[in-house]
């Protein structure tokens, strides 16, 4: 008797079976140098700032797993650990966690960079969930997430619950 097959993943209504991309193929990094304009009297970066780069760095990778355009329509839960200060890098990563249908959860984790050393310093994370939108404007079916590593198949499993979370805030229900 041989080895089990797995079976497939059902692909979503409007993409072929077998097609998916994985987390490595939409990850995103933005990195830009804080400037004072961008900060508050106390010469950190304001959080409205990292916020629409947050936004940004997260919407790249959303556009690049579905191929369309995509609308932000949640982020969880952000606070800010560290400032950044002014003169050192603010370097943002993303990454797709899992599609469901047409919406995407994707990962953002902000660090400081100082320029001198090279130190990195982890100071804010959200999960920002996009929808998939085509050229009407309507969603659309987005290709699933395939995980290669054992860090994204617990990002993947973990992502079904934030999403049952997110659900039950937004229509007020307890989680099942």
């Amino acid at each position: 008797m041989g080895p089990k097959k797995r079976k497939a993943a059902k692909a979503p209504p409007g993409v072929a079976a077998g097609k998916g991309k994985t987390v490595r193929e939409s990850q995103a990094e933005y990195v830009e140098v804080v400037l004072p304009s961008q900060a508050n009297p106390l010469g950190n970066v304001l959080g409205g700032h990292v916020m629409h780069l947050m936004d940004i760095t997260a919407a790249i990778a959303a556009h690049r797993h579905s191929n369309s355009y995509a609308a932000t329509v949640a982020v969880d839960y952000l606070d800010f650990r560290h400032p950044i200060r002014v003169g050192q890098l603010i370097v943002l990563k993303s990454s797709v966690n899992r599609v469901f249908q047409t919406s995407m959860e994707v990962g953002v984790k902000v660090f400081a960079e100082n320029i001198l050393t090279g130190e990195r310093q982890h100071t804010s994370s959200a999960y920002v969930t996009f929808v998939a939108l085509d050229g009407k404007g309507n969603p659309k079916a987005v290709p699933p997430v395939l995980c290669k590593t054992e860090e994204e198949r617990r990002r993947f499993r973990e992502a079904e619950v934030r999403r049952r979370l997110r659900l039950a805030h937004r229509y007020k229900s307890l989680p099942k």
